[in-house]
């Protein structure tokens, strides 16, 4: 999301998310979000029994908007309340999510880490991505959290940055995150990491440009330890630099060769002379006060 408005759920299009196990070793990848499917056939309709020709229609439990509301999977239970604003922390209490196995399914997933690769493209102005657990949503332009029924202390951010850059390669750039690693004896909170994008344009020696980016970063750590607690996860917040920098690459002619040559040794003449000109003035002083010293 960014200060023009646009905000991006759920992105999967060009993003690969991996299950990996304590040992690093991949479980699952997908590239649909993670969550349970729709079922067609619901347990209930609001509490009462079904006849073989009533259509299913599942219990929002007290969430319904309208009388005939219906919600047909645990993901529609937990929008339901995201709308009224409620908690739900009764997930093992939810046919829906009971029967899709949501709550096993997360059970099962305990002790795992995930691996996130991919792209973004996102505008030229400030804003952020993030990496947080649970469902994001946003109410008067504050992200907020669904921590889908668990305790915040579940989730453990410690992280490595693999590698993170803003643009294209071109030779000779340096991104300061590749490798980065941050483990806590409290590894619950918000980690983020402001960066400063600085458009770059390089042009090699054929004259093709290559227009990327470089960056600079500060990180910070906010315990969740503390109130109101933070949304726990992994922040990258950006912002663009209005200054550019420019990269050309170009050929060294024979002359400048031979020019920088004749700087090099008439520099050296030059700290020679200067050091001669001292020692000899320095013996011809010397000599004179050891003769004065005789004549005395």
């Amino acid at each position: 999301m960014d200060i023009s408005g646009e905000r991006h759920y759920d992105i999967r299009h060009d993003i690969i998310k991996k299950r990996i196990d304590h040992l690093g070793n991949v479980i699952e990848s997908r590239q649909d979000g993670v969550g349970a499917p729709k079922i067609e056939k619901p347990l209930q309709r609001h509490g009462g029994r079904l006849d073989h020709n009533e259509t299913y229609c599942g219990s929002c439990y007290g969430a319904e908007v309208l009388d005939d509301a219906c919600c047909n999977s645990c993901e529609d239970v937990r929008e339901a309340y995201r709308k009224k604003g409620w908690g739900l922390t009764n997930l093992d209490q939810i046919d829906q999510c009971k029967r899709e196995g949501f709550i096993q399914r997360i059970k099962d997933e305990e002790g795992e880490g995930c691996n996130m690769n991919g792209l973004l493209e996102v505008n030229k102005v400030a804003g952020n991505f993030h990496f947080a657990p649970g469902k994001s949503f946003h109410q008067s332009n504050i992200f907020l959290q669904n921590l889908l029924g668990f305790q915040t202390e579940n989730y453990n951010i410690s992280h490595k940055i693999n590698k993170l850059s803003f643009g294209k390669e071109f030779p000779g750039v340096v991104n300061p995150l590749d490798g980065a690693q941050w483990t806590h004896q409290t590894p619950f909170g918000m980690y983020q990491y402001f960066i400063k994008v600085v458009p770059t344009i390089y042009t090699d020696i054929r004259g093709r440009k290559i227009y990327s980016n470089q960056f600079s970063v500060t990180e910070h750590f906010r315990d969740a330890d503390v109130y109101p607690k933070p949304p726990s996860g992994v922040y990258f917040i950006y912002d663009f630099s209005p200054i550019k920098v420019i990269f050309t690459e170009e050929n060294k002619s024979l002359l400048h060769v031979l020019t920088n040559i004749c700087a090099i040794i008439g520099g050296v003449f030059t700290v020679a002379g200067i050091v001669d000109a001292f020692l000899y003035h320095g013996h011809r002083v010397i000599k004179k006060k050891m003769e004065l010293g005789k004549h005395r």
